[in-house]
């Protein structure tokens, strides 16, 4: 049985952007300020590298419970016996991923569009990173932004658990939560802060504060009168 997964504080990894810290020091340090999952993205490493880091990064994750996502790779993620994998629209095909990686694995897809969304209805994934939720600069040539309301769009059209992803901060994350966000996927808010441990347990702690009766309120009527 697939254990169940917390996407509360979901950390994408970048190391260009860690100001030449240890990729693995910035991660643990995460996760000790309440990261849930981890997903590594190394876009520019060969092969090998790719394992090697992902082989110590799952070790050093696994004793904490915490799942480790591969960006992309599917090799990569069988090599190591990762917790699953994160697809874009560009990557495998969702049904070649799950044939491969078996029942058990955590396949999250990216959702840039409504079509995105309706598409995945079809589809038993894991969950939908969807976004950017605003103006990001850790993708080339990103997608239009969602925003908040366009991300409650998304809550009533999908069945699945979504991550929102893009230009999230602490100061957002609530307003993401209320609008039905069951998590929030970061990458410069913590990779790039002057300390990760504490950026991580600002917007854990925004996730889950409670909202006054009056934004939720607010929300709630933003989220019922999309269309």
């Amino acid at each position: 049985m697939k254990p169940t997964v917390d996407y509360t504080l979901y950390l994408v990894t970048d190391r260009p952007t860690a100001h030449g810290c240890d990729l693995l020091d910035v991660v643990a340090a995460a996760v000790a300020g309440g990261a849930t999952v981890v997903q590594l993205r190394e876009k520019r490493s060969t092969t090998r590298a790719c394992v090697a880091l992902a082989r110590k990064m799952k070790d050093m994750l696994d004793p904490l419970g915490v799942p480790l996502i591969i960006d992309d790779r599917v090799d990569v993620a069988l090599a190591i016996g990762a917790a699953g994998v994160h697809l874009g629209c560009d990557d495998m095909d969702y049904a070649d991923a799950r044939r491969l990686l078996g029942q058990k694995a955590i396949i999250g897809l990216t959702a840039n569009s409504m079509e995105d969304i309706l598409a995945a209805e079809a589809l038993d994934a894991d969950y939908l990173g969807v976004g950017p939720i605003f103006f990001t600069t850790t993708k080339d040539n990103p997608a239009p932004p969602w925003g908040v309301v366009g991300f409650a769009g998304a809550r009533k059209a999908s069945r699945h658990r979504l991550v929102a992803i893009g230009g999230v901060t602490a100061a957002t994350a609530a307003e993401l939560a209320a609008a039905g966000a069951d998590g929030i996927a970061v990458v410069a808010a913590i990779i790039e802060a002057e300390k990760p441990r504490e950026a991580a347990q600002n917007l854990r702690r925004a996730m889950l504060a409670p909202r006054s009766a009056e934004e939720v309120t607010s929300l709630s009527e933003i989220i019922d009168n999309t269309p």
